[in-house]
C-alpha cells in the first residue's frame, strides 16, 4: 500500500505544479477569450503551430487557410460584420508580409482586425544576426496599421491584447499589428498572477456625442437646400445604426444614394433611393449629407464634372481630420454615426421642409428612364451569355433570398453586379471597397460564411478569382455554404487580345481558353457546375443554395463582352508612344 502511494505522490505533486503555472501560449488564448473572441483565421507554422492547436483545444475555432492574405481578409470582413476585431494569426517574416496586405486593406477600409504574428527575438533582429525568417516586423507594420505593438513578457500579454482590441475598434476602426516573439510563447508564470494580468476591455468604442451647435448648423443648411441628397457609405453600414439612419432618411424625405457596401442599409427598392439616377443627383444636388462616406477617389474627391454645380457638404464622421480632406465642408458633425444621426433626427421639427417636388420629380423621371433602359438590356438573351444576361439570372434568384451574403469582385463583374443586383438587408454585400484591390473574394466569402453561418454567393471575375482560388480547398475542408460563380470570359477584362508579334505567348490579358474552373472544386470534394445559358446558371445556383454545399459555377461569358478596366478606364493611363 505504501509503495502504491509512493508512486502516486510524485505524479500528484507534478500535476499540482502544472496547475500552478501557465505559459504564453495559454495566456494569448485566455486574453482573447476574456474579450469574447472565439475565432482565429490563420495559417500555421513556426512558431505559432501550437498556439493554433491549443486554441482549438480550448474551444476556439481555428480556420486554417492556404495563404495568409486570404486569412487576413476573412478576419477583416468578420470585423466589419461584428464590430469586434477579427483575428488573423501568421508565422514570421513571409507569413507576416502576406498578412500585411490584408492588414493595410483593413486599415484603408476601416475594418477592425488584429494581425498576430510570431517573430524573431529582438536582440537577434536588432543586431541583424541572421535568424530564421528574421525581420523587424513591428516597424514594417507601422505605416500600414492603425497601431502596432510588441509584447516581450508573458505578464504583459493581457494588456497587449487589450490595447490591440481598443485600438482596432475605437474612433475610426482599422488594422492593428501585434508582435509575439517566439520566446514569449514559451515563457511561464504563476497561474494566479497570470489570471490577474488578463484585461477585459470595457467600452472599447464609446459613444462620441456631437456638439449641439454642429447639429444645428447641419439642420439649418439642410433647411435652406433646394436639391438635398444623402450619401451613405460603408461606414454607415458598419455603425449598425440602421433604425436611426432609416428614420433620418424617411422623416426628411431626402433622396439617398448608397455606396456599394452600404447597399441594403435601406432596401435598394426604397422609393427614396436615387441609385438609378446616380450621375444626375451627384451633379445636380446643392447640399449633400455624407454619412460614413469619404470624398475619396470613389466620389471623385468631391470635385470635377461628377459633382456638376457648386454644392455644400454636411459630413458626419468620427474623425475630425477627415473633414476638409478634399473640399471645404460647410457643416461638419463629429461623433459616432449613431449618435450624430439620432441628434439630427431629434432636431427635425414641424418646420423642417420636405424636398421640393421639382427635385424629387426630376429624380423619379430620370430613374424611370434609366430603369427602362436597363430592363431592356437585361431582357436580351445573347449566346454566349454576356454580363447582363448572367447577372439577370443571379439577380432573380437572390431576390428570393435577401438573407444571402454576396461577395463581389472583378472589373466588369463588379461594375455590372453592383448596379444590377439589389440588396435588401444591411451588411450583406462585400466587395473591393475603398482600396479597389483584387483578391478579396474567397477570404471575404469564408469570413462571411464562418461569421454569419449563412449562405454566401461570391460573384467573381475570372481574373479576380485567380488571386484566391486555392482557398476553394479551405471552403471544402470546412464544408462552408459558399457558392462561387466565376464569370469566365477567358481573360482580364476580355479574352480577345492577341500577341502583336505573332509569337507563341498569348497577349498579357488572355487566359487559357475554355478553362473549367468547376473542375477545380471537384478535386477537393465540392460540387462543380458548367453553365453556358442563363437557364443553366439559374438551375445551378438554386441547387447550390438548396444544398448549402461548397459549389463553384463556371459561367461562360462572351469573351468579347468586357471593357478595359471596367468603369475605371479614366484611371488607366495609355501609352502615347503606342498610339503613334
Amino acid at each position: 500500500m505504501a509503495e502504491v502511494v509512493g508512486t502516486i505522490e510524485p505524479q500528484t505533486a507534478a500535476a499540482e505544479a502544472t496547475q500552478q503555472t501557465t505559459d504564453g501560449f495559454h495566456l494569448v488564448i485566455d486574453a482573447l477569450k476574456a474579450n469574447d473572441i472565439d475565432t482565429i483565421f490563420g495559417l500555421v507554422g513556426i512558431p505559432i503551430t501550437d498556439l493554433a492547436r491549443l486554441a482549438q483545444a480550448e474551444g476556439m475555432r481555428f480556420i486554417g487557410f492556404r495563404h495568409e492574405q486570404h486569412a487576413g481578409n476573412a478576419a477583416a470582413i468578420a470585423g466589419y460584420m461584428t464590430k469586434k476585431p477579427g483575428i488573423c494569426l501568421t508565422v514570421s517574416a513571409p507569413g507576416f508580409l502576406n498578412g500585411l496586405t490584408a492588414l493595410a486593406n483593413a486599415t484603408t477600409n476601416c475594418f477592425p482586425m488584429i494581425l498576430i504574428s510570431g517573430s524573431s527575438e529582438r536582440e537577434i533582429v536588432d543586431l541583424q544576426q541572421g535568424d530564421y525568417e528574421e525581420m523587424d516586423q513591428l516597424n514594417a507594420a507601422k505605416p500600414y496599421a492603425k497601431a502596432a505593438y510588441r509584447v516581450l513578457h508573458a505578464e504583459d500579454i493581457g494588456i497587449g491584447v487589450a490595447r490591440a482590441i481598443r485600438a482596432a475598434v475605437s474612433g475610426r476602426p482599422g488594422g492593428v499589428y501585434l508582435d509575439l516573439p517566439a520566446k514569449l510563447l514559451a515563457q511561464t508564470m504563476d497561474a494566479v498572477k497570470a489570471k490577474k494580468s488578463l484585461v477585459r476591455v470595457i467600452d472599447a468604442a464609446p459613444r462620441q456625442l456631437p456638439a449641439p451647435e454642429s447639429v444645428q448648423r447641419a439642420l439649418d443648411l439642410l433647411k435652406g437646400a433646394k436639391r438635398p441628397l444623402i450619401l451613405l457609405g460603408k461606414g454607415a453600414a458598419y455603425a449598425q445604426a440602421d433604425a436611426e439612419i432609416r428614420a433620418f432618411v424617411e422623416k426628411t424625405g431626402i433622396p439617398y444614394l448608397p455606396m456599394s457596401m452600404a447597399k441594403g442599409l435601406l432596401p435598394d427598392t426604397h422609393e427614396q433611393s436615387a441609385s438609378a439616377a446616380r450621375s444626375f443627383v451627384l451633379a445636380e444636388a446643392d447640399v449633400v449629407v455624407l454619412i460614413g462616406a469619404r470624398l475619396n477617389w470613389l466620389l471623385s474627391h468631391g470635385k470635377g464634372k461628377t459633382w456638376g454645380a457648386p454644392k455644400q457638404f454636411v459630413q458626419i464622421d468620427i474623425s475630425p481630420t477627415e473633414i476638409d480632406s478634399n473640399v471645404a465642408i460647410a457643416a461638419p458633425v463629429i461623433g459616432d454615426i449613431g449618435s450624430c444621426v439620432s441628434a439630427l433626427v431629434a432636431g427635425l421639427d414641424a418646420s423642417f421642409p420636405k424636398p421640393a417636388s421639382e427635385w424629387t420629380g426630376a429624380i423619379a423621371a430620370r430613374k424611370s428612364t434609366n430603369l427602362e433602359k436597363m430592363a431592356a438590356t437585361l431582357a436580351k438573351n445573347p449566346s454566349p451569355m454576356n454580363f447582363h444576361s448572367a447577372l439577370r439570372a443571379i439577380r432573380d434568384v437572390l431576390k428570393t433570398r435577401p438573407d444571402i451574403n454576396v461577395v463581389n469582385e472583378g472589373a466588369n463583374t463588379l461594375d455590372y453586379a453592383r448596379s444590377i443586383i439589389d440588396m435588401y438587408e444591411p451588411r450583406k454585400r462585400f466587395d473591393s471597397g475603398t482600396w479597389g484591390i483584387m483578391g478579396i473574394g474567397m477570404g471575404f466569402a469564408i469570413g462571411a460564411a464562418v461569421t454569419s453561418g449563412k449562405q454566401v454567393v461570391a460573384i467573381e471575375g475570372d481574373s479576380a478569382f485567380g488571386f484566391s482560388g486555392m482557398e476553394l480547398e479551405t471552403i471544402c475542408r470546412y464544408d462552408l455554404p459558399v457558392c462561387t460563380i466565376v464569370f469566365n470570359n477567358n481573360g482580364v477584362y476580355r479574352g480577345t487580345d492577341v500577341n502583336p508579334t505573332g509569337g507563341k505567348d498569348v497577349a498579357p490579358t488572355v487566359f487559357v481558353k475554355g478553362a473549367r474552373y468547376d473542375r477545380m472544386i471537384e478535386a477537393f470534394g465540392g460540387i462543380g457546375h458548367h453553365a453556358t445559358t442563363p437557364e443553366e446558371l439559374t438551375k445551378a445556383l438554386l441547387e447550390a443554395i438548396a444544398s448549402g454545399k461548397p459549389t463553384l459555377i463556371n459561367a461562360v461569358i462572351d469573351e468579347a463582352a468586357g471593357t478595359e478596366s471596367g468603369r475605371l478606364t479614366n484611371l488607366n493611363p495609355q501609352s502615347a508612344a503606342m498610339k503613334k
